[in-house]
């Protein structure tokens, strides 16, 4: 595929977090760009304010004429949209090329210096991370997130071409398109076993991955996980390290080790030790683009997040909302866990919307567990996303195994009441599907109320 002879663009699912980055991307290069997506959200009314046409019925004549010549069009898609869809059908059976978004990130990013970001969790924090120290530093680089960053208000950054910053997804295998200089993995917790089965193929996927690093490249591995490169942690042996870690004010403040020197007094805001050793990687990372350590370690003080990852969107001395995107039983223990380090003895409510039938099935009694350990659980229907529902695999199925006897099932348009019966002193929403549509909803109704 060669970029400079496509003039259009056309995207199977549009609205997804990683395609609408792409989509910015090929609008940013002056492309035409178009797609479709199953319903409206704010990700798709923001690429439609910048000049993109998206329909959102599964129809062939929707798609505008230009888009229409296999000659100077490209299509991209996501694996979440069946290979039943209409339009994904047409395009196959016409001559159209038709690319994964992880095989188009892997060619606008080959004759870059490509930072990738790997991991069950923690990808999008770390990119985004990577992204801000890099854009402080005055480093030339493009970015493709999976989340919208606060420093930026965007999950796509142009700032040059040398250098890019992109997640490195496991989901489908797609990491295998990508053709890292240097890369990192965070974590290898078993998910996505409706792809690989079980973990033993996760983990040997990851290891193909690691393969794919150019020659000459580095790897940073969080310590204790079983790959072989530049190792990362707290308070351990590992080769960058965090030491004298104390929490002021809910700032951490650390001591930072390199193989070279030691920073004294860095300071990182985010809550959650994931947090800081998300930061940690994405300094080590930077290092390699030659950035100063000295002004990294002063730009990791003003991160400020990324949307739905432990973000706070109220908080009082007698009242915290928190909203996160946890979708995996270790990344609510990773939100507890942060939760009880910067506001212990507090009154916790979990208002939590499980993601996928067969995510549900796999690690129900790991969710039943982490889920118990809040002072009250509510709890949303499962969002199925690209799946179709599995026999009594139901949030019914997961309540009754929760070890809480302040746990109750609810629907959508109750989640307020439901959140004024119980009162808490900190209030957390969770999960990957739609409940990040009521967000705003939650926080216009308890800002002030408090």
């Amino acid at each position: 595929m060669n970029i400079k002879e496509i003039h259009n663009v056309y995207f199977i699912g549009i609205g997804g977090i990683g395609m609408s980055a792409l989509a910015r991307y090929f609008k940013f290069i002056e492309k035409n760009v178009a797609g479709y997506d199953r319903t409206t959200t704010p990700l798709t009314q923001d690429l439609e304010a910048i000049g993109i046409d998206i329909h959102y019925n599964d129809d062939i004549n929707a798609i505008g004429e230009s888009y229409k010549n296999p000659a100077n069009t490209i299509i991209v898609y996501t694996p979440a949209v069946p290979t039943s869809h209409s339009e994904y059908q047409y395009f196959v059976t016409n001559g159209f090329q038709v690319k994964k978004r992880s095989e188009v990130l892997g060619i606008i990013t080959k004759d870059t210096f490509c930072f990738a970001v790997a991991g069950t969790h923690g990808k999008t924090t770390t990119s985004s991370i990577l992204a801000h120290l890099l854009n402080e530093t005055g480093t030339p680089f493009t970015a493709f997130l999976g989340g919208i960053s606060e420093d930026f208000n965007s999950n796509f950054l142009f700032k040059g071409s040398e250098y890019s910053v992109v997640e490195a997804d496991e989901f489908d295998r797609s990491f295998l398109r990508l053709f890292p200089d240097v890369a990192c993995v965070t974590s290898m917790d078993a998910d996505h076993l409706d792809i690989y089965g079980n973990s033993d193929e996760l983990r040997k996927s990851f290891k193909e991955f690691v393969d794919r690093i150019k020659p000459g490249g580095k790897l940073f591995v969080r310590n204790g996980l079983p790959l072989k490169g530049i190792t990362y942690g707290i308070e351990d042996d590992s080769d960058y390290c965090i030491r004298n870690l104390k929490i002021e004010h809910g700032t951490y403040i650390f001591d930072l080790g390199t193989p070279e020197l030691m920073l004294r007094g860095v300071k990182f805001n985010k809550p959650g030790r994931h947090n800081l050793l998300n930061g940690l990687v994405a300094f080590a990372m930077a290092i390699e683009a030659g950035s100063p350590p000295n002004r990294l370690a002063e730009a990791l003080e003003t991160f400020k997040g990324v949307q739905r990852r432990f973000s706070y969107k109220i908080k009082e001395d007698n009242f915290v909302y928190i909203d996160d995107y946890a979708h995996h039983p270790t990344e609510i223990n990773a939100v507890y866990d942060a939760i009880s380090e910067m506001h212990p003895n507090k009154k916790v409510l979990v208002v939590f919307q499980p993601h996928l039938y067969s995510r549900t099935k796999d690690f129900v009694d790991d969710f039943a567990k982490s889920l118990s350990k809040f002072d009250g659980v509510l709890l949303l229907d499962i969002y199925p996303a690209r799946e179709k529902p599995i026999e009594g695999i139901t949030a019914s199925w997961l309540l009754a195994k929760i070890e809480n006897e302040n746990k109750k099932l609810i629907e959508k348009s109750s989640i307020i009441q439901e959140i004024k019966a119980q009162n808490p002193e900190v209030l957390v929403t969770m999960g990957a599907g739609d409940i990040g549509l009521e967000v705003s909803r939650i926080k216009k109704e308890f800002e002030y109320a408090n």
